[in-house]
């Protein structure tokens, strides 16, 4: 007969007491041998289910087997203060979510499962943190509340900053020049000389755009040859970091392809106006291959447009007879809205510029002055006058176009075409107010190139 009879008018209280179940000589007030199972139990108040972890306060929580959390919110991981380790196999479906709050590190020894898709399987809401794994690039990306982004992605900055100018007019005694297929590049953060990175594969080309992601850059669209002004709908990349030729990515979806704006997120790039002054706006996903799709319509005809913007908004500035800057949504398709306008009429053809994520800088083209303009991306309406170049042929559809930048300094590199390119490169801090500095030379003298960076401002703030 046992000595206590609980449910029969007998009240359970212990007081500092050590109670044993599968042992006779517990060690704690609650020792027990074996396993637990509790089915049909409220994850608060009693014991939680494998449904809701929440409330624990150990500076180690160990879980040491097979742990599936399905249909259910894990509950916010807020009131761990140490590490989580996971030594087994751990499998978190699509319907739940794990609030990370001030967990310090995440262990994982076998294997960790997100859930997973492709680009355009996205949820249209969801959480801030919300992670998955995305098979078209094969990247793990998370939503900070605005737009998706890679993980790690902007801790590799520290030792990025590269830029590479693709193409372009190289002087002779011809009236177009002679098309270029040299890539150069350089390191942004370290002024001197540009090295040689490649070749375009398809031919030389000229009046060409680049945009890229951390990873990768994609030179497209431009005049192909210097015996015709014919359109050029061929798109390569290259991959940064790695020196070596172009290799084919695809085609653009509509025609006069030359003097295109452009700028790219993390994930996404836009070839933007051209030839024609025309409005289309083509897109694509940068760690894909294949050809651009139709992604809405600029809010003004443009022909040799800046790029710039943020991870989430692109602008092209001048290009068109009313001086209208165009304001795009990337992560949307649709068509542009009216950002502002300059004051630069009748057209700022041909303009050079680029950004961080929070400013942009352009300069006038093609009306000898060195002036160089400013905007704030986030804001609408308001250019100020922001330095100088030090040259006025380096504004004549520089290497700047195609977001040659930092988060900190923007370059402008050549100019020109004919007898009157020049190969110098200029660099200006994007941050301050002031005036260029030379930076360095190009390894041959052109303009019209197009340009990219794995480091500017559609990549920032994350």
């Amino acid at each position: 007969m046992p000595s206590i009879r609980i449910g029969l008018s007998t009240q359970f209280n212990l007081e500092s007491e050590q109670v044993g179940i599968g042992t006779t000589n517990p060690t704690e007030f609650l020792d027990i041998l074996g396993g637990i199972k509790a089915e049909g139990v409220a994850g608060a108040g009693g014991i939680s289910t494998f449904r809701e972890y929440q409330g624990f306060q150990q500076t180690q929580q160990g879980i040491a087997n097979n742990i599936v959390i399905d249909n259910g919110t894990s509950g916010p991981f807020s009131s761990f203060a140490g590490e989580i380790l996971i030594t087994d196999e751990t499998t978190i479906s699509s319907g739940s979510t794990v609030e990370v709050g001030k967990t310090k590190t995440l262990t994982v020894t076998d294997r960790f499962a997100v859930p997973l898709g492709e680009t355009n399987n996205r949820d249209n809401a969801p959480e801030p943190g919300t992670t998955r794994f995305n098979q078209d690039f094969g990247t793990l990306e998370f939503f900070d509340g605005v737009s998706w982004k890679t993980v790690n992605s902007y801790a590799r900055y520290g030792a990025a900053g590269r830029a590479v100018f693709a193409g372009g007019y190289s002087p002779t005694s011809g009236a177009a020049g002679s098309f270029a297929s040299v890539m150069d590049y350089v390191n942004i953060s370290t002024k001197g000389n540009a090295v040689n990175f490649g070749e375009m594969h398809a031919g030389t080309y000229a009046a060409l755009f680049g945009f890229s992601s951390a990873t990768r850059g994609v030179f497209g669209g431009g005049y192909k040859n210097s015996t015709s002004t014919a359109t050029n709908n061929d798109v390569a990349y290259i991959t940064i970091a790695s020196e070596g030729n172009t290799i084919d990515f695809g085609n653009l979806n509509h025609n006069e392809n030359w003097g295109k704006a452009a700028h790219a997120s993390s994930t996404r790039g836009l070839a933007m106006g051209g030839y024609g002054t025309n409005n289309v706006i083509d897109y694509v996903e940068i760690n894909t291959t294949g050809n651009f799709l139709d992604f809405g319509d600029l809010a003004d005809a443009e022909f040799g447009a800046a790029g710039m913007g943020s991870p989430t908004r692109a602008l092209t500035v001048g290009g068109g007879p009313d001086g209208i800057i165009s304001a795009i949504t990337i992560a949307s398709k649709g068509n542009a809205v009216e950002w502002g306008r300059t004051d630069i009429k009748p057209s700022l053809y041909y303009a050079g510029g680029g950004s961080n994520s929070v400013r942009g800088l352009f300069n006038k083209t093609r009306k000898s002055t060195t002036q160089v303009h400013s905007i704030i991306i986030a804001s609408y309406g308001s250019v100020e006058n922001f330095g100088n170049l030090i040259s006025t042929i380096n504004n004549e559809f520089p290497g700047g176009n195609g977001n040659c930048a930092s988060q900190t300094t923007l370059l402008f590199a050549g100019g020109g075409k004919s007898t009157n390119a020049i190969n110098t490169i200029e660099t200006i801090s994007i941050t301050t107010a002031g005036n260029a500095t030379d930076f360095g030379d190009l390894t041959s003298k052109r303009g019209y190139m197009g340009a990219c960076s794995d480091s500017h401002g559609g990549l920032g703030g994350f």
